[in-house]
Protein backbone atom coordinates (compact mmCIF):
# COMPACT_ATOMS: atom_id res chain seq x y z
CA UNK A 1 0.00 0.00 0.00
CA UNK A 2 0.84 3.53 -0.43
CA UNK A 3 0.90 5.24 2.55
CA UNK A 4 -0.63 9.23 2.90
CA UNK A 5 2.84 10.58 3.50
CA UNK A 6 3.88 9.18 -0.12
CA UNK A 7 6.35 6.48 1.93
CA UNK A 8 6.09 2.94 0.39
CA UNK A 9 5.72 0.27 3.18
CA UNK A 10 5.32 -3.65 3.00
CA UNK A 11 1.60 -4.98 3.06
CA UNK A 12 1.97 -5.11 6.41
CA UNK A 13 2.30 -1.63 7.02
CA UNK A 14 6.05 -2.20 7.68
CA UNK A 15 8.79 0.20 6.58
CA UNK A 16 11.16 -2.87 5.99
CA UNK A 17 11.47 -6.16 4.47
CA UNK A 18 12.16 -8.27 7.51
CA UNK A 19 9.63 -6.90 9.20
CA UNK A 20 7.03 -7.63 6.39
CA UNK A 21 8.04 -11.18 6.74
CA UNK A 22 8.39 -11.73 10.87
CA UNK A 23 4.51 -9.94 10.47
CA UNK A 24 3.84 -12.37 7.76
CA UNK A 25 5.54 -15.40 10.18
CA UNK A 26 3.18 -14.45 13.25
CA UNK A 27 0.22 -14.71 11.23
CA UNK A 28 0.86 -17.63 9.60
CA UNK A 29 3.13 -19.64 11.38
CA UNK A 30 2.42 -23.42 10.74
CA UNK A 31 2.26 -22.55 6.69
CA UNK A 32 4.76 -24.10 4.45
CA UNK A 33 7.59 -21.03 3.43
CA UNK A 34 10.47 -22.83 1.43
CA UNK A 35 11.30 -26.13 0.25
CA UNK A 36 14.29 -27.94 -1.25
CA UNK A 37 15.65 -31.13 -2.28
CA UNK A 38 17.66 -33.27 0.44
CA UNK A 39 18.40 -36.88 0.14
CA UNK A 40 15.80 -37.52 -2.99
CA UNK A 41 13.31 -35.74 -1.24
CA UNK A 42 11.33 -32.39 -1.11
CA UNK A 43 11.99 -30.99 2.74
CA UNK A 44 9.69 -28.32 3.69
CA UNK A 45 10.18 -25.23 6.29
CA UNK A 46 7.13 -23.47 7.56
CA UNK A 47 7.30 -19.31 7.96
CA UNK A 48 7.95 -20.24 11.42
CA UNK A 49 10.71 -22.62 11.46
CA UNK A 50 12.13 -20.24 8.99
CA UNK A 51 11.84 -17.17 11.51
CA UNK A 52 13.19 -19.20 14.27
CA UNK A 53 16.40 -20.15 12.36
CA UNK A 54 16.44 -16.15 11.08
CA UNK A 55 16.51 -15.52 15.13
CA UNK A 56 19.39 -18.05 15.68
CA UNK A 57 21.54 -16.36 12.64
CA UNK A 58 20.83 -12.49 13.44
CA UNK A 59 21.71 -13.20 17.65
CA UNK A 60 25.36 -14.91 15.64
CA UNK A 61 25.67 -12.23 13.62
CA UNK A 62 25.13 -9.85 16.28
CA UNK A 63 27.44 -11.93 18.63
CA UNK A 64 30.22 -11.46 16.18
CA UNK A 65 30.48 -7.97 16.02
CA UNK A 66 28.12 -7.16 13.05
CA UNK A 67 26.47 -3.90 13.30
CA UNK A 68 24.00 -1.83 11.08
CA UNK A 69 25.47 -0.59 8.13
CA UNK A 70 28.21 -3.74 8.48
CA UNK A 71 28.01 -5.61 5.30
CA UNK A 72 27.88 -9.53 4.98
CA UNK A 73 28.67 -11.42 1.76
CA UNK A 74 26.52 -14.94 0.61
CA UNK A 75 27.66 -17.18 -1.59
CA UNK A 76 25.47 -20.04 -1.97
CA UNK A 77 23.80 -22.04 -4.11
CA UNK A 78 19.66 -21.00 -4.23
CA UNK A 79 18.59 -23.10 -0.89
CA UNK A 80 16.20 -22.48 2.36
CA UNK A 81 19.47 -21.19 3.95
CA UNK A 82 20.13 -18.10 1.50
CA UNK A 83 16.79 -16.89 2.33
CA UNK A 84 17.61 -17.29 6.14
CA UNK A 85 20.89 -15.37 5.78
CA UNK A 86 19.52 -12.26 4.01
CA UNK A 87 17.03 -12.04 6.29
CA UNK A 88 18.95 -11.90 9.31
CA UNK A 89 21.26 -9.96 8.25
CA UNK A 90 19.14 -7.23 7.18
CA UNK A 91 17.14 -7.84 10.25
CA UNK A 92 19.75 -6.24 12.77
CA UNK A 93 20.57 -3.67 9.96
CA UNK A 94 23.58 -4.92 8.23
CA UNK A 95 23.68 -4.73 4.45
CA UNK A 96 23.76 -8.39 2.46
CA UNK A 97 26.61 -8.23 0.08
CA UNK A 98 25.63 -11.59 -3.11
CA UNK A 99 27.75 -13.00 -5.15
CA UNK A 100 27.57 -15.64 -7.82
CA UNK A 101 28.63 -18.98 -6.99
CA UNK A 102 30.14 -19.19 -10.87
CA UNK A 103 32.55 -16.60 -9.69
CA UNK A 104 36.43 -16.88 -9.63
CA UNK A 105 38.58 -16.78 -6.59
CA UNK A 106 39.76 -13.34 -7.90
CA UNK A 107 36.16 -12.87 -8.47
CA UNK A 108 35.32 -13.48 -5.00
CA UNK A 109 37.91 -11.41 -3.42
CA UNK A 110 37.10 -8.12 -5.91
CA UNK A 111 33.47 -8.32 -4.02
CA UNK A 112 34.64 -8.84 -0.82
CA UNK A 113 37.40 -6.30 -0.79
CA UNK A 114 35.65 -3.40 -2.51
CA UNK A 115 32.29 -3.74 -0.25
CA UNK A 116 34.42 -4.24 3.04
CA UNK A 117 32.81 -7.51 4.23
CA UNK A 118 33.16 -8.25 8.07
CA UNK A 119 31.72 -11.40 8.20
CA UNK A 120 31.00 -14.21 4.64
CA UNK A 121 28.19 -17.29 4.54
CA UNK A 122 28.94 -20.12 1.91
CA UNK A 123 27.55 -23.67 1.60
CA UNK A 124 30.69 -26.24 0.98
CA UNK A 125 32.62 -28.05 -1.24
CA UNK A 126 34.69 -26.50 -4.29
CA UNK A 127 32.55 -23.41 -3.69
CA UNK A 128 33.61 -22.60 -0.13
CA UNK A 129 36.73 -23.49 -0.54
CA UNK A 130 37.21 -20.64 -3.52
CA UNK A 131 35.41 -18.63 -0.83
CA UNK A 132 37.45 -19.03 1.83
CA UNK A 133 40.79 -18.78 0.02
CA UNK A 134 39.53 -15.38 -1.35
CA UNK A 135 38.00 -14.06 2.11
CA UNK A 136 41.80 -15.23 3.63
CA UNK A 137 43.37 -12.25 1.29
CA UNK A 138 40.29 -10.10 2.49
CA UNK A 139 42.12 -7.67 4.97
CA UNK A 140 38.20 -6.81 6.59
CA UNK A 141 36.78 -10.26 6.92
CA UNK A 142 36.85 -11.69 10.49
CA UNK A 143 34.22 -14.66 9.86
CA UNK A 144 33.34 -16.92 7.54
CA UNK A 145 30.07 -19.26 8.13
CA UNK A 146 29.97 -22.19 6.08
CA UNK A 147 26.62 -23.73 5.88
CA UNK A 148 27.46 -27.58 4.49
CA UNK A 149 31.12 -28.62 5.56
CA UNK A 150 33.18 -29.36 8.90
CA UNK A 151 34.72 -25.85 8.98
CA UNK A 152 37.97 -27.28 10.41
CA UNK A 153 38.55 -28.78 6.19
CA UNK A 154 37.61 -24.92 5.13
CA UNK A 155 40.49 -22.87 6.01
CA UNK A 156 40.27 -19.39 5.77
CA UNK A 157 43.93 -17.89 6.27
CA UNK A 158 43.79 -16.00 9.92
CA UNK A 159 39.77 -15.96 9.95
CA UNK A 160 37.46 -17.96 12.08
CA UNK A 161 35.49 -20.59 10.77
CA UNK A 162 32.15 -21.42 12.32
CA UNK A 163 29.18 -24.28 11.11
CA UNK A 164 25.81 -23.21 10.45
CA UNK A 165 24.99 -25.35 13.02
CA UNK A 166 26.18 -23.40 15.36
CA UNK A 167 25.58 -20.16 14.01
CA UNK A 168 21.69 -20.84 14.39
CA UNK A 169 21.33 -22.71 17.79
CA UNK A 170 20.69 -19.91 20.04
CA UNK A 171 17.71 -17.57 19.03
CA UNK A 172 17.91 -13.98 19.54
CA UNK A 173 14.94 -12.96 21.58
CA UNK A 174 11.73 -11.51 19.83
CA UNK A 175 11.76 -8.51 22.11
CA UNK A 176 15.58 -8.16 21.02
CA UNK A 177 14.68 -8.74 17.27
CA UNK A 178 11.84 -6.45 17.08
CA UNK A 179 13.70 -3.62 19.08
CA UNK A 180 16.47 -4.64 15.62
CA UNK A 181 13.92 -3.90 13.46
CA UNK A 182 11.61 -1.34 14.41
CA UNK A 183 14.67 0.79 14.33
CA UNK A 184 15.10 0.22 10.51
CA UNK A 185 14.41 3.00 7.87
CA UNK A 186 12.51 2.40 4.47
CA UNK A 187 15.52 4.71 3.49
CA UNK A 188 18.32 2.49 4.77
CA UNK A 189 20.48 0.45 2.60
CA UNK A 190 19.84 -3.39 2.97
CA UNK A 191 22.05 -4.77 -0.10
CA UNK A 192 24.48 -4.37 -2.42
CA UNK A 193 24.02 -6.48 -5.81
CA UNK A 194 26.85 -6.31 -8.22
CA UNK A 195 26.33 -6.38 -11.52
CA UNK A 196 27.01 -9.20 -12.71
CA UNK A 197 29.01 -7.48 -15.41
CA UNK A 198 28.96 -8.20 -19.67
CA UNK A 199 31.60 -6.09 -19.67
CA UNK A 200 34.65 -4.72 -17.13
CA UNK A 201 34.43 -4.59 -13.57
CA UNK A 202 31.06 -4.90 -11.66
CA UNK A 203 29.46 -2.38 -10.01
CA UNK A 204 27.87 -2.39 -5.81
CA UNK A 205 24.38 -1.28 -6.72
CA UNK A 206 22.92 0.11 -3.12
CA UNK A 207 19.02 -0.81 -3.28
CA UNK A 208 17.32 0.11 0.27
CA UNK A 209 14.00 -1.42 1.81
CA UNK A 210 12.21 1.31 0.05
CA UNK A 211 13.62 0.47 -3.12
CA UNK A 212 12.68 -3.17 -3.17
CA UNK A 213 9.30 -2.65 -1.51
CA UNK A 214 8.20 -0.63 -4.44
CA UNK A 215 8.73 -3.33 -6.48
CA UNK A 216 7.38 -5.63 -4.65
CA UNK A 217 3.89 -3.78 -4.52
CA UNK A 218 3.99 -3.02 -8.15
CA UNK A 219 4.39 -6.84 -8.77
CA UNK A 220 1.57 -7.52 -6.20
CA UNK A 221 -0.56 -5.05 -8.40
CA UNK A 222 0.36 -6.73 -11.55
CA UNK A 223 -0.28 -10.12 -10.75
CA UNK A 224 -3.31 -9.11 -8.99
CA UNK A 225 -5.22 -8.73 -12.23
CA UNK A 226 -4.37 -12.55 -13.22
CA UNK A 227 -5.69 -13.57 -9.54
CA UNK A 228 -1.99 -14.89 -8.65
CA UNK A 229 -1.31 -12.24 -6.14
CA UNK A 230 -1.06 -14.53 -3.05
CA UNK A 231 -0.87 -18.48 -1.89
CA UNK A 232 1.17 -19.40 -5.28
CA UNK A 233 4.15 -22.19 -5.45
CA UNK A 234 7.54 -20.62 -7.02
CA UNK A 235 9.82 -22.50 -8.47
CA UNK A 236 13.59 -20.68 -8.07
CA UNK A 237 16.45 -21.31 -10.66
CA UNK A 238 17.65 -17.79 -11.66
CA UNK A 239 20.58 -17.35 -8.45
CA UNK A 240 19.87 -15.48 -5.86
CA UNK A 241 22.33 -13.24 -6.04
CA UNK A 242 20.44 -11.79 -8.99
CA UNK A 243 18.07 -8.54 -8.07
CA UNK A 244 15.23 -10.13 -10.27
CA UNK A 245 15.63 -13.23 -8.12
CA UNK A 246 16.44 -11.33 -5.12
CA UNK A 247 13.21 -9.39 -5.30
CA UNK A 248 10.91 -11.65 -7.29
CA UNK A 249 11.74 -14.83 -6.54
CA UNK A 250 12.13 -14.21 -2.72
CA UNK A 251 10.91 -11.23 -1.21
CA UNK A 252 8.07 -11.29 -3.49
CA UNK A 253 6.73 -14.76 -2.42
CA UNK A 254 7.48 -13.79 1.38
CA UNK A 255 5.16 -11.36 1.82
CA UNK A 256 2.64 -12.90 -0.12
CA UNK A 257 1.57 -16.25 2.20
CA UNK A 258 3.70 -18.62 -0.92
CA UNK A 259 5.98 -21.01 -1.33
CA UNK A 260 9.81 -20.82 -2.53
CA UNK A 261 10.84 -24.59 -3.95
CA UNK A 262 14.04 -24.50 -5.33
CA UNK A 263 14.98 -25.82 -8.13
CA UNK A 264 17.97 -28.61 -8.14
CA UNK A 265 19.49 -27.29 -10.87
CA UNK A 266 19.26 -25.98 -14.46
CA UNK A 267 19.89 -29.80 -16.01
CA UNK A 268 16.80 -31.12 -13.79
CA UNK A 269 14.45 -28.00 -14.46
CA UNK A 270 12.71 -30.24 -17.26
CA UNK A 271 11.59 -32.53 -13.80
CA UNK A 272 11.47 -30.19 -10.85
CA UNK A 273 8.87 -28.49 -13.15
CA UNK A 274 6.47 -31.70 -13.24
CA UNK A 275 7.62 -32.65 -9.74
CA UNK A 276 6.39 -29.41 -7.89
CA UNK A 277 3.96 -28.40 -10.21
CA UNK A 278 4.84 -24.67 -9.59
CA UNK A 279 2.22 -22.09 -10.38
CA UNK A 280 4.46 -19.10 -10.88
CA UNK A 281 8.21 -18.93 -12.16
CA UNK A 282 10.35 -16.38 -13.06
CA UNK A 283 13.59 -16.93 -15.12
CA UNK A 284 15.78 -15.52 -17.78
CA UNK A 285 15.04 -15.89 -21.87
CA UNK A 286 17.52 -18.69 -21.47
CA UNK A 287 15.28 -20.85 -20.05
CA UNK A 288 12.61 -20.46 -22.15
CA UNK A 289 15.12 -20.87 -25.38
CA UNK A 290 15.98 -24.28 -23.62
CA UNK A 291 12.60 -25.62 -23.02
CA UNK A 292 11.59 -24.73 -26.16
CA UNK A 293 14.59 -26.59 -27.77
CA UNK A 294 13.94 -29.99 -25.46
CA UNK A 295 10.41 -30.00 -26.73
CA UNK A 296 10.31 -29.45 -30.49
CA UNK A 297 13.79 -31.40 -30.55
CA UNK A 298 11.81 -34.41 -28.79
CA UNK A 299 8.78 -33.83 -30.90
CA UNK A 300 10.80 -34.12 -34.02
CA UNK A 301 12.32 -37.22 -32.97
CA UNK A 302 9.10 -38.84 -32.24
CA UNK A 303 7.39 -37.79 -35.49
CA UNK A 304 4.26 -39.09 -36.89
CA UNK A 305 0.72 -37.87 -36.47
CA UNK A 306 1.64 -36.72 -33.03
CA UNK A 307 4.17 -34.00 -34.43
CA UNK A 308 1.75 -32.88 -37.26
CA UNK A 309 -0.84 -32.78 -34.46
CA UNK A 310 1.61 -30.63 -32.34
CA UNK A 311 2.97 -28.09 -35.09
CA UNK A 312 -0.79 -27.14 -36.26
CA UNK A 313 -1.37 -26.71 -32.29
CA UNK A 314 1.48 -24.14 -32.67
CA UNK A 315 0.25 -22.77 -36.01
CA UNK A 316 -3.54 -22.41 -34.85
CA UNK A 317 -2.46 -20.51 -31.33
CA UNK A 318 -0.20 -18.25 -33.13
CA UNK A 319 -2.89 -17.28 -35.66
CA UNK A 320 -5.50 -16.66 -32.71
CA UNK A 321 -2.72 -14.66 -30.80
CA UNK A 322 -2.37 -12.31 -34.19
CA UNK A 323 -5.53 -11.91 -33.98
CA UNK A 324 -5.97 -13.87 -37.82
CA UNK A 325 -8.85 -15.20 -39.43
CA UNK A 326 -9.20 -19.25 -38.63
CA UNK A 327 -10.47 -21.44 -41.57
CA UNK A 328 -13.41 -23.50 -40.41
CA UNK A 329 -10.86 -26.80 -40.47
CA UNK A 330 -8.63 -24.51 -37.97
CA UNK A 331 -11.57 -23.76 -35.85
CA UNK A 332 -13.20 -27.40 -35.60
CA UNK A 333 -9.75 -28.67 -35.10
CA UNK A 334 -8.99 -26.46 -32.38
CA UNK A 335 -10.78 -27.73 -29.46
CA UNK A 336 -9.15 -30.98 -29.99
CA UNK A 337 -5.92 -29.80 -30.48
CA UNK A 338 -6.31 -28.02 -26.96
CA UNK A 339 -6.87 -32.30 -25.51
CA UNK A 340 -4.36 -34.39 -26.67
CA UNK A 341 -1.80 -31.94 -27.42
CA UNK A 342 -1.91 -28.28 -25.25
CA UNK A 343 -3.24 -30.22 -21.76
CA UNK A 344 -0.33 -32.52 -22.55
CA UNK A 345 2.38 -29.56 -22.36
CA UNK A 346 0.82 -28.22 -19.55
CA UNK A 347 1.26 -31.73 -17.80
CA UNK A 348 4.65 -31.85 -18.61
CA UNK A 349 5.10 -28.34 -16.97
CA UNK A 350 3.43 -29.65 -13.74
CA UNK A 351 -0.11 -28.71 -14.45
CA UNK A 352 -0.66 -25.89 -12.11
CA UNK A 353 1.56 -23.56 -14.23
CA UNK A 354 -0.45 -20.18 -14.33
CA UNK A 355 2.49 -18.01 -15.54
CA UNK A 356 5.90 -18.07 -16.77
CA UNK A 357 7.59 -14.06 -16.21
CA UNK A 358 10.91 -13.53 -18.40
CA UNK A 359 13.18 -10.89 -17.54
CA UNK A 360 16.72 -10.18 -17.44
CA UNK A 361 17.19 -9.62 -21.25
CA UNK A 362 14.89 -9.57 -24.05
CA UNK A 363 12.52 -12.53 -25.08
CA UNK A 364 12.48 -13.85 -28.76
CA UNK A 365 8.80 -13.03 -29.45
CA UNK A 366 8.73 -16.37 -31.32
CA UNK A 367 9.66 -18.09 -28.23
CA UNK A 368 6.65 -16.23 -26.36
CA UNK A 369 4.06 -17.04 -28.87
CA UNK A 370 5.11 -20.67 -28.79
CA UNK A 371 4.49 -21.00 -25.65
CA UNK A 372 1.61 -19.26 -25.59
CA UNK A 373 0.26 -21.19 -28.50
CA UNK A 374 0.48 -24.50 -26.61
CA UNK A 375 -1.62 -22.74 -23.76
CA UNK A 376 1.48 -21.43 -21.34
CA UNK A 377 1.03 -17.68 -20.54
CA UNK A 378 3.98 -15.74 -20.63
CA UNK A 379 5.15 -12.32 -19.04
CA UNK A 380 7.40 -10.34 -20.09
CA UNK A 381 8.88 -7.96 -18.84
CA UNK A 382 11.99 -5.05 -18.64
CA UNK A 383 14.31 -3.99 -15.30
CA UNK A 384 17.72 -3.18 -14.35
CA UNK A 385 19.70 -4.10 -11.07
CA UNK A 386 19.61 -0.26 -10.34
CA UNK A 387 15.38 -0.63 -10.72
CA UNK A 388 15.23 -2.93 -8.03
CA UNK A 389 15.08 -4.06 -11.28
CA UNK A 390 11.44 -3.96 -11.58
CA UNK A 391 10.52 -1.11 -14.70
CA UNK A 392 7.79 -2.85 -17.25
CA UNK A 393 5.97 -5.67 -17.89
CA UNK A 394 3.07 -7.22 -19.92
CA UNK A 395 -0.05 -7.60 -17.58
CA UNK A 396 -2.21 -10.63 -17.27
CA UNK A 397 -4.72 -10.98 -20.17
CA UNK A 398 -2.96 -7.87 -22.15
CA UNK A 399 -0.16 -9.48 -23.42
CA UNK A 400 1.77 -7.77 -26.40
CA UNK A 401 4.15 -10.94 -26.46
CA UNK A 402 7.05 -8.41 -28.78
CA UNK A 403 7.06 -5.66 -25.94
CA UNK A 404 7.81 -5.26 -22.50
CA UNK A 405 4.72 -3.96 -21.26
CA UNK A 406 3.74 -0.78 -20.06
CA UNK A 407 5.44 0.65 -16.85
CA UNK A 408 4.33 -1.08 -13.56
CA UNK A 409 2.60 0.73 -10.45
CA UNK A 410 4.97 3.61 -9.88
CA UNK A 411 7.50 3.81 -12.35
CA UNK A 412 7.41 6.67 -14.17
CA UNK A 413 9.40 5.98 -18.19
CA UNK A 414 10.18 8.55 -20.45
CA UNK A 415 12.49 8.69 -23.96
CA UNK A 416 15.25 10.81 -24.45
CA UNK A 417 15.94 12.64 -27.59
CA UNK A 418 18.83 9.93 -28.83
CA UNK A 419 15.89 7.11 -27.85
CA UNK A 420 17.25 5.85 -24.49
CA UNK A 421 14.69 4.79 -21.95
CA UNK A 422 14.55 6.96 -18.89
CA UNK A 423 13.15 5.84 -15.92
CA UNK A 424 12.01 7.26 -12.00
CA UNK A 425 10.20 6.22 -9.60
CA UNK A 426 10.46 5.19 -5.79
CA UNK A 427 11.92 1.82 -6.77
CA UNK A 428 15.64 3.58 -7.59
CA UNK A 429 18.82 2.79 -6.26
CA UNK A 430 21.09 5.16 -3.66
CA UNK A 431 23.35 4.66 -5.77
CA UNK A 432 26.80 2.73 -7.17
CA UNK A 433 29.15 1.74 -3.67
CA UNK A 434 32.18 3.70 -3.66
CA UNK A 435 31.65 5.19 -7.06
CA UNK A 436 30.24 9.18 -6.88
CA UNK A 437 30.94 9.41 -10.52
CA UNK A 438 29.15 6.35 -12.27
CA UNK A 439 26.22 7.27 -9.95
CA UNK A 440 26.29 11.04 -11.60
CA UNK A 441 26.36 9.39 -14.91
CA UNK A 442 23.32 7.41 -14.82
CA UNK A 443 21.07 9.42 -12.32
CA UNK A 444 20.66 12.55 -13.95
CA UNK A 445 17.70 14.79 -12.45
CA UNK A 446 16.06 12.04 -10.48
CA UNK A 447 16.14 9.71 -13.65
CA UNK A 448 18.15 6.28 -14.18
CA UNK A 449 19.52 6.32 -17.87
CA UNK A 450 19.30 2.61 -18.39
CA UNK A 451 21.31 2.70 -21.76
CA UNK A 452 18.70 0.71 -23.29
CA UNK A 453 16.90 2.36 -26.74
CA UNK A 454 13.82 1.30 -27.28
CA UNK A 455 10.01 2.76 -28.15
CA UNK A 456 6.74 3.73 -26.72
CA UNK A 457 3.78 3.24 -27.91
CA UNK A 458 0.63 5.14 -27.51
CA UNK A 459 -1.17 2.60 -25.00
CA UNK A 460 2.53 2.67 -23.03
CA UNK A 461 3.94 -0.26 -23.98
CA UNK A 462 7.82 -0.23 -24.67
CA UNK A 463 9.52 -2.06 -26.83
CA UNK A 464 13.32 -2.57 -26.29
CA UNK A 465 15.63 -2.28 -29.41
CA UNK A 466 18.75 -2.35 -28.96
CA UNK A 467 21.69 -1.46 -25.94
CA UNK A 468 23.25 2.02 -26.58
CA UNK A 469 26.71 0.47 -26.03
CA UNK A 470 26.10 -2.73 -27.56
CA UNK A 471 24.52 -1.30 -30.94
CA UNK A 472 26.39 -2.30 -33.82
CA UNK A 473 27.61 0.72 -36.12
CA UNK A 474 28.66 -0.42 -39.84
CA UNK A 475 30.74 1.49 -41.91
CA UNK A 476 28.19 3.08 -43.71
CA UNK A 477 26.85 4.88 -40.20
CA UNK A 478 23.94 2.49 -39.94
CA UNK A 479 22.98 1.50 -36.41
CA UNK A 480 22.09 -2.75 -35.80
CA UNK A 481 20.82 -4.15 -32.77
CA UNK A 482 22.29 -7.08 -32.08
CA UNK A 483 19.97 -8.71 -29.89
CA UNK A 484 17.31 -8.87 -32.53
CA UNK A 485 19.40 -10.45 -35.23
CA UNK A 486 20.30 -12.93 -33.03
CA UNK A 487 17.13 -13.47 -31.77
CA UNK A 488 16.19 -15.09 -35.28
CA UNK A 489 18.99 -16.64 -36.07
CA UNK A 490 18.53 -18.76 -32.61
CA UNK A 491 14.76 -19.82 -33.87
CA UNK A 492 17.02 -22.24 -36.25
CA UNK A 493 17.18 -25.62 -34.91
CA UNK A 494 20.53 -25.96 -36.29
CA UNK A 495 22.12 -22.74 -34.35
CA UNK A 496 22.50 -23.15 -30.67
CA UNK A 497 24.16 -19.75 -29.68
CA UNK A 498 25.18 -16.91 -31.59
CA UNK A 499 26.97 -13.58 -31.31
CA UNK A 500 27.03 -11.05 -34.10
CA UNK A 501 29.95 -8.74 -35.31
CA UNK A 502 30.37 -6.06 -37.32
CA UNK A 503 31.18 -2.35 -35.86
CA UNK A 504 32.69 -0.25 -38.63
CA UNK A 505 32.54 -2.96 -41.18
CA UNK A 506 30.12 -2.89 -43.96
CA UNK A 507 28.83 -6.26 -43.23
CA UNK A 508 27.69 -8.53 -40.42
CA UNK A 509 29.45 -11.60 -39.25
CA UNK A 510 28.79 -14.24 -36.25
CA UNK A 511 30.24 -16.97 -34.10
CA UNK A 512 28.44 -19.45 -34.61
CA UNK A 513 28.00 -22.40 -31.92
CA UNK A 514 25.64 -25.50 -33.73
CA UNK A 515 23.31 -27.32 -32.07
CA UNK A 516 24.20 -30.71 -31.16
CA UNK A 517 21.54 -32.61 -33.44
CA UNK A 518 23.99 -30.29 -36.14
CA UNK A 519 27.02 -32.07 -34.74
CA UNK A 520 25.49 -35.51 -34.39
CA UNK A 521 24.18 -35.68 -38.25
CA UNK A 522 26.79 -34.19 -40.25
CA UNK A 523 30.46 -36.31 -39.81
CA UNK A 524 32.52 -33.76 -41.86
CA UNK A 525 33.35 -30.08 -40.66
CA UNK A 526 32.53 -29.01 -44.41
CA UNK A 527 28.82 -30.54 -44.05
CA UNK A 528 28.11 -28.71 -40.76
CA UNK A 529 29.26 -25.61 -42.46
CA UNK A 530 26.96 -26.24 -45.02
CA UNK A 531 24.31 -27.15 -42.69
CA UNK A 532 24.70 -24.13 -40.68
CA UNK A 533 24.65 -21.59 -43.67
CA UNK A 534 21.02 -22.96 -44.83
CA UNK A 535 20.03 -21.95 -41.70
CA UNK A 536 21.77 -18.41 -41.65
CA UNK A 537 19.90 -18.31 -45.46
CA UNK A 538 16.59 -18.74 -43.98
CA UNK A 539 17.19 -16.29 -41.46
CA UNK A 540 18.08 -13.95 -43.42
CA UNK A 541 14.86 -14.04 -45.06
CA UNK A 542 13.50 -12.71 -41.87
CA UNK A 543 15.95 -9.76 -41.62
CA UNK A 544 16.27 -6.45 -43.77
CA UNK A 545 19.23 -6.41 -45.84
CA UNK A 546 21.73 -4.50 -43.13
CA UNK A 547 20.87 -6.76 -40.82
CA UNK A 548 22.17 -9.87 -42.74
CA UNK A 549 25.03 -11.97 -41.62
CA UNK A 550 26.75 -12.82 -44.76
CA UNK A 551 30.02 -14.63 -43.06
CA UNK A 552 29.92 -17.11 -39.73
CA UNK A 553 32.52 -19.09 -38.04
CA UNK A 554 32.31 -22.17 -36.02
CA UNK A 555 33.06 -21.74 -32.52
CA UNK A 556 35.60 -23.64 -30.67
CA UNK A 557 32.82 -24.55 -27.88
CA UNK A 558 29.46 -23.80 -26.41
CA UNK A 559 29.52 -20.34 -24.89
CA UNK A 560 29.40 -20.80 -20.85
CA UNK A 561 29.64 -18.89 -17.44
CA UNK A 562 32.78 -21.61 -16.97
CA UNK A 563 34.33 -20.51 -19.90
CA UNK A 564 33.32 -16.69 -18.96
CA UNK A 565 31.69 -16.20 -22.04
CA UNK A 566 28.33 -16.01 -20.33
CA UNK A 567 27.11 -14.03 -17.48
CA UNK A 568 25.77 -15.57 -14.13
CA UNK A 569 22.06 -15.00 -15.65
CA UNK A 570 23.16 -16.24 -19.32
CA UNK A 571 23.54 -13.46 -21.53
CA UNK A 572 26.81 -13.59 -24.04
CA UNK A 573 29.21 -11.32 -22.65
CA UNK A 574 29.95 -10.30 -26.27
CA UNK A 575 33.78 -8.52 -25.17
CA UNK A 576 35.03 -11.76 -23.83
CA UNK A 577 33.63 -13.68 -27.24
CA UNK A 578 34.75 -10.89 -29.37
CA UNK A 579 38.21 -11.19 -27.96
CA UNK A 580 38.24 -14.88 -28.04
CA UNK A 581 37.35 -14.87 -31.87
CA UNK A 582 38.29 -11.26 -33.02
CA UNK A 583 41.35 -12.50 -35.62
CA UNK A 584 39.41 -15.15 -37.57
CA UNK A 585 36.49 -12.87 -37.28
CA UNK A 586 38.43 -9.99 -38.97
CA UNK A 587 39.46 -12.09 -41.52
CA UNK A 588 36.74 -13.00 -42.71
CA UNK A 589 36.19 -9.29 -44.46
CA UNK A 590 39.65 -10.09 -46.21
CA UNK A 591 38.44 -13.43 -47.45
CA UNK A 592 35.27 -11.56 -48.94
CA UNK A 593 34.74 -8.67 -51.13
CA UNK A 594 31.44 -6.07 -51.19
Amino acid sequence: MIAKTGKIFGIHGRANLPGSFFEEAAHNPDKTLLVSRIDGKWVKLTYGEVALRVRGLAACLSGLGVKPGDKVFISAENRPEWAIADLAVMSIGAIVVPAFVTNTEDDHHFIMTHAGVIAGITSGGGLAQTVARAGARVATLRTLIVIDDDPASTPCGDKEVISWRDAIAEPMPETDINARIDALGCDDVCCFIYTSGTGGRPKGVMLTHRSIQANINAAIDLLAEGDVAEDQRFLSLLPLSHSYEHTAGMHLPLQTRSEVWYCESADQIANNLAEVGPTLMTAVPRLYEVLYDRITRGVRAKGGLSARLFFRAVEIGTKIQKGQRLSLADTMLNPLLDLIVRRKVRRRLGGRLRYFVSGGAALNPEIGRFFISLGINILQGYGQTEASPLISANRPGQVRIATVGPPVKGVEVRLSDDGEILVRGEMLMKGYWKDEEATRATIKDGWLYTGDIGEIDDDGYITITGRKKEMIVNSGGDNIAPGRVEAILQMEPEIEQVMVDGDKKPWLAAVIVPAPGVMENNASPDEIEKALGKAVERANQNLSRLERVRRFILADEPFTVDNTQMTATLKTRRHVVRKVYGKRLDALYGKASG
